[in-house]
């Protein structure tokens, strides 16, 4: 269940926990996808949803190559420092910039985990999200992934985001035109993460959680459920049984009735019919003696 603090502008999700061996991009990915932020922007019309999401993809990502390039700015051994930092900083601009296109096209409430990470990370690491996204002809379905799932999904992403880490971390020993550089990658990749929540928000944002695990108050309820339809269905059963019974004897009596009436009827018709056949022949005999 979300819940949400108040002292804080985000909703929380389910808490992931990552697991010891797990690298510290791919802890820093769970951890921030835990909370969800919050978002201002109205929900524009239909007509203006996207250029709305333009400005805001714009905006954000200025801010992202100001950010990203003052915090590329310290040289040498001291740079390598800020990598980890500058990760989680842009992360945050463009995950708020994830939930204000949600907003704006009135998607809010279909914003969790998995649809935070495909929207950040599907154009660096698209192979992740076998385990939770799934393209059913020219739909996009999501999965509601469980832990374990989204542990192994980040450790794939904190390859990828790691190996382009090394390359930041090199151009930390390039004063000026180092920042410069990934200044311009991350006003790219902020574009790029607009453009993946853009196409997704703007459709039908489909989640099946049939895959999720039930908790065990779910499971004894629907076995206890199941009993109690199996227990009505046994005590239903005498019951529709002897109607039916009661039925079929209706079915025979009145049948019986009407074989009854029939052989009466022929009875009758064949004591009236014999007497005018023993006259005939009394007829018959005596012309037959004159």
């Amino acid at each position: 269940m979300a819940k949400r603090d108040p002292a804080s502008t985000s909703k929380e999700i389910v808490p992931v926990s990552a697991d010891r061996g797990d690298s510290p991009v791919a802890k820093a990915i769970l951890e921030f996808v835990s909370r969800i932020p919050d978002s201002e922007v109205p929900r524009a019309g239909k007509g203006s949803a996207e250029e709305t999401c333009r400005q805001l993809a714009s905006t954000a990502a200025n801010k992202a190559a100001i950010t990203a390039g003052s915090l590329a700015l310290p040289p040498g051994p001291l740079g390598w420092l800020t990598v980890l930092p500058e990760l989680v900083a842009i992360w945050r601009i463009q995950g708020q910039l994830v939930s204000d296109i949600a907003a704006a096209y009135g998607k809010t409430a279909t914003l969790g985990r998995e649809q935070m990470l495909w929207c950040l990370f599907r154009h660096t690491a698209a192979q992740a999200f076998r385990d939770v996204a799934i393209r059913v002809g020219d739909r996009l379905v999501f999965r509601t992934a469980a832990t374990s799932a989204l542990q192994r999904v980040a450790g794939r992403i904190g390859v990828s985001v790691s190996k382009r880490a090394v390359g930041k971390g090199v151009s930390r020993w390039l004063p000026i035109v180092g920042a410069l550089g990934v200044g311009a990658y991350a006003y790219y990749d902020t574009g790029q993460v607009a453009k993946t929540a853009i196409d997704l928000f703007s459709g039908e944002v489909h989640i099946d959680d049939g895959d999720a695990p039930a908790s065990g108050k779910s499971r004894a309820a629907a076995k206890a459920s199941g009993g109690h339809a199996r227990a009505a269905e046994s005590a239903s059963t005498p019951k529709a049984r002897a109607k039916t019974t009661a039925r079929k004897t209706v079915k025979q009596t009145a049948a019986r009735k009407t074989t009854t009436k029939k052989t009466a009827a022929r009875k009758k018709a064949t004591k009236a019919v014999a007497p005018a056949a023993a006259a005939k022949k009394t007829v018959a005999r005596r012309r037959k003696a004159g």
